[in-house]
């Protein structure tokens, strides 16, 4: 009797299997045009989209130049030169950074990833770097048309801030300052860096 009633069987089974991969496949293509239908609407309502495009102008390959005034951490002062590279990360929610610079005054070598904190309403900027342990979290805001990041961090006797300002200044070139305070001293500039978009 099994063996009589295994082909019809067999066909019932083969014509279920059929018919639900054709509903699987109507399916995935509704939700494929739905999808398309809502696409600019879902990225243009993205969370942080519109922060993270104001983030773009880093994109590419930069050579640059860092000019160190004379202070405790560079004596003498002097100039270093690397090069500097930027690219999305996954999604386009990070940008992530690299950069390498030699010269008299050190060699220095980091990844930079910055992102939008949408609890925050902030830019965060995870550093590594060669001289770094860990990573230094730095928090940013646009003000006015510069990029500004801020990081402040303990030491014996008081704490030292460091305020970060990059500004697009032309067609492929950038200025980025780093300013540093102690305790209660007035800011001063601790380096200067020149960027020029290959």
């Amino acid at each position: 009797m099994f063996g009589q009633n295994r082909k019809p069987v067999f066909s019932m089974a083969f014509a279920l299997t059929m018919l639900a991969a054709a509903m699987t496949m109507a399916a995935r293509q509704e939700k494929t045009a739905e999808k398309q239908t809502a696409a600019p609407t879902a990225a243009a309502a993205k969370p942080g989209a519109a922060e993270m495009e104001r983030l773009k102008f880093y994109l590419g390959e930069w050579d640059y130049t860092e000019t160190y005034p004379k202070s405790p951490f560079a004596p003498s002062g002097g100039k270093n030169t690397g090069v500097y590279s930027s690219k999305l990360g996954p999604g386009g929610q990070s940008l992530v950074n690299s950069f390498h610079s030699q010269g008299p005054v050190g060699d220095f070598e980091a990844l930079i990833v910055m992102t939008w904190d949408a609890r925050e309403k902030a830019y965060k900027a995870y550093v590594f770097g060669n001289g770094i342990p860990g990573a230094v979290v730095e928090t940013g805001q646009f003000e006015d048309d510069a990029l500004v990041y801020r990081f402040e961090f303990p030491v014996e006797g008081g704490s030292v801030k460091l305020r970060n300002v990059t500004r697009v200044t032309g067609p492929g070139t950038v200025v980025s300052e780093e300013f540093m305070t102690m305790k209660d001293a007035p800011e001063t500039l601790f380096v200067r860096v020149d960027a020029k978009k290959r």
